[in-house]
């Protein structure tokens, strides 16, 4: 596990806008994750360690796209019907003989184009009559025929280093000659949950108390963004329990994630704990919800404390330790797409501040409209499951007015 010094921290104070924080971020995490080699069948979501080229050309050889009848386009009469002798059969699969006597060969999609064929016929717009073929005029060289190398040619970058693999991905690595790949460790995150007021889902509540959801949620994102999460419960409001449980996690992780606990109120205990141990920066961000968001490093690793109402967790998660992750992951970052809807409902927002309102969808002949939840506050977790989405104000924006064009991120494309 990498070590990184305190200068890597060398910034906060001001109230951050999150591209500045991400920016900033981005310059000072090296990655941290080692390399291991996997089958393709467990490399979906993990991070491509090393360029990936392949091993051949794709397609490997000429072939047909369609069933039907390969041709030399040569032979054909030029504005009217050429009648050919049919001269072999070539299903996929088999190697197309070198002596190919000319005329029409019988083949099927995928199979290898005969030597001397250029262009294949569709079997549905010909007329077979016993051992010859009725061929229409009209169609160009080249038609319905595959050259070797159309998707890709030998050598080329099928998928480059940084790349967080997809289904997608892992098929055209098998498809260029690849069985296994190089991939980036998955990252240890330990995570905890800080408050005396905490209890663990299930419990009986005590007065006072409350169900602990933020570890359940963020675990859950973490799992999705590919993390191996260490669930280390709660951390109680005990400056000595929570500083040795912190430097425990120090071992054996490559990022410490709390949630709760690191505003600077006379109870909020994480700030003491971690410079008693390593060093800490409060930022604080220029959004809403979540406004409160420490990092720091723990013991030479690095740690990130988010502010404790559940949505408020969700959003700084999503913007701001996803970017993180990356970093440290070695995965290119790239922001997720936001889809423009139609503004349903007038806001009102302070300026200099981005902010994320969750809305629900609905369509009509104009397309989609955003309509606001009707319960915005940073703990109202309906306000998540309730929704369908966040739209993004921008920081310079002081209100919106229906019909104005908005940036939504629908929950289920924030992965």
């Amino acid at each position: 596990m990498a070590q990184l010094t305190d200068d890597c921290f060398a910034f906060g104070g001001k109230l951050l806008a999150i591209e500045e924080a991400v920016a900033r971020i981005a310059e000072r995490f090296p990655v941290i994750a080692g390399t291991e080699i996997v089958p393709l069948a467990e490399a979906d979501g993990r991070v491509a360690a090393e360029d990936v080229f392949a091993e051949h050309d794709l397609p490997p050889f000429a072939n047909s796209a369609v069933d039907g009848y390969a041709v030399c386009h040569a032979d054909l009469a030029d504005g009217t019907e050429t009648v050919l002798p049919v001269t072999g059969r070539l299903p996929a699969g088999r190697a197309a003989e070198d002596d190919w006597p000319g005329g029409a060969i019988r083949i099927f999609t995928g199979a290898p184009m005969p030597p001397g064929a250029d262009t294949v016929f569709m079997q549905e717009d010909v007329r077979r009559d016993g051992d010859h073929v009725a061929l229409p005029p009209g169609l160009k060289p080249g038609a319905n025929a595959r050259p070797a190398g159309e998707d890709m040619a030998r050598g080329a970058l099928a998928i480059p280093a940084g790349q967080r693999l997809r289904p997608q991905d892992l098929a055209l690595a098998a498809a260029t000659g690849h069985a296994r790949l190089a991939v980036r460790r998955r990252l240890r995150v330990a995570l905890f949950s800080t408050g005396d007021e905490l209890a663990e889902p299930g419990a009986a509540l005590r007065p006072g108390s409350i169900h602990d959801s933020n570890r359940v949620l963020l675990a859950s994102l973490l799992h999705r963004l590919g993390c191996a999460v260490s669930d280390l419960g709660i951390l109680r409001d005990d400056p000595a329990t929570l500083t040795a449980r912190l430097a425990a996690a120090a071992e054996g992780h490559d990022l410490i994630l709390t949630s709760g606990g690191v505003s600077t109120g006379e109870e909020d205990h994480v700030k003491a704990a971690v410079e008693a141990i390593g060093r800490l920066v409060l930022w604080r961000l220029a959004v809403k919800p979540g406004r409160p968001v420490a990092a720091g490093l723990v013991a030479g690793t690095p740690f990130l404390g988010l502010p404790g109402n559940p949505v408020a967790a969700y959003v700084t998660l999503l913007f701001v330790v996803r970017p993180l992750l990356a970093a440290l992951g070695g995965a290119r970052y790239a922001p997720p797409f936001a889809v423009p809807v139609r503004s349903g409902f007038p806001y009102k927002k302070k300026q200099s501040r981005r902010e994320f309102v969750r809305v629900i969808l609905s369509r009509d002949a104009d397309g989609l409209t955003a309509t606001k939840f009707p319960r915005d506050g940073a703990g109202v977790l309906t306000s998540l499951t309730g929704s369908d989405g966040l739209v993004e104000l921008p920081d310079d924006a002081t209100g919106v007015a229906p019909g104005d064009l908005l940036a939504f991120y629908p929950h289920a494309l924030l992965w």
